[in-house]
């Protein structure tokens, strides 16, 4: 005769303990994702920087080794008004958008190049935008990283031609005083800050005459606040390495004119030779302030 045999179903205290362990294991897991997920984010970020240091090389390669301008101003079928991440699209593969702003009085006049949101010039560890853009807004794309106004912006001469002062840098890509790999180039900052909201917008002009009255330089778009290089107008002698990066801090914290990061304590930075660095929390006011200006004669340490 065939017996059946009467399984045993789980007790309540069992089901609790299964349920506590798969808990468990997810605890343990969800760290380790969230690592492997920043590793990959800062290894897009690092891939990013790298670009557009291959972009400024190639520009200087194309225009007798100069350097991206801060801002340009011209005459003409071109944008009166050329910004420092204009001048890198044609080199990252955005010559389409690039050319959109021809026949405007300025990039940022033409919608459709003001609006481009472009992958390279967002951090994907970077949430502080909307989709690319300013947050709240689907207008103004915005960047997550910004040039060193030490190196792109230390000269602005009166152009008669033109009427304006354009801003860019004494410097070629050969002759850079401290040399290309001891100089920042590049740097990252989140792309929105509420305590100023204009402040990341890649195709607005990026100017001393655009921003802030006569005689003084607010440096909304430069590494250091309200620290110029010598011979711009509204220079302020005080050492950049009291505007150092801030580490670990959030967007909705971020001071708008430093630098920052949505990295874990540390930052990427663009050196002038196209190489990338990781700038830890442990990093000094000195040898920060050395990293930042071009021509100060210091050379960084090696562990720096």
């Amino acid at each position: 005769m065939l017996r059946l045999s009467k399984q045993r179903a789980f007790t309540l205290i069992e089901l609790l303990v299964v349920i506590a362990i798969i808990a468990i294991l997810i605890g343990l897991l969800l760290p380790a994702v969230q690592k492997v997920r920043e590793a990959a984010a800062r290894m897009t970020c690092s891939n990013n920087l790298k670009q557009m240091g291959v972009a400024i090389h190639n520009y200087a390669s194309a225009n007798s080794d100069k350097l991206p301008p801060q801002l340009a101003y011209t005459a003409g079928n071109t944008p009166r008004y050329q910004v420092f991440h204009w001048q890198l699209l044609p080199y990252i593969e955005q010559d389409n958008v690039a050319r959109q702003a021809a026949n405007y009085n300025a990039c940022w006049d033409n919608t459709a190049v003001r609006n481009a949101v472009i992958k390279t010039f967002l951090c994907p560890s970077d949430s502080s935008h909307s989709n690319g853009f300013r947050q709240g807004s689907t207008d103004w794309a915005v960047t997550s990283y910004w040039n060193n106004f030490y190196v792109f912006g230390n000269s602005r001469p009166y152009d008669s031609s033109t009427g304006g002062y354009p801003t860019f840098s004494r410097f070629t890509i050969g002759n850079i005083p401290d040399g290309t790999s001891n100089t920042v180039g590049m740097l990252e900052r989140y792309s929105y800050t509420s305590a100023y909201n204009w402040g990341m917008l890649w195709a607005h002009p990026a100017d001393a005459w655009q921003w802030g009255p006569n005689n003084q330089w607010t440096s909304t778009y430069s590494a250091a606040d309200n620290a110029g290089p010598s011979g711009v107008r509204g220079y302020n002698t005080s050492a950049p390495a009291s505007y150092m990066p801030q580490f670990g801090v959030r967007a909705a914290q971020a001071h708008p004119y430093y630098p920052s990061s949505a990295h874990s304590n540390s930052i990427l930075v663009m050196m002038m030779d196209g190489s990338v660095r990781n700038v830890s929390s442990g990093l000094s006011g000195t040898n920060w302030n050395y990293a930042i200006v071009p021509d100060d004669g210091n050379v960084l340490p090696g562990n720096w």
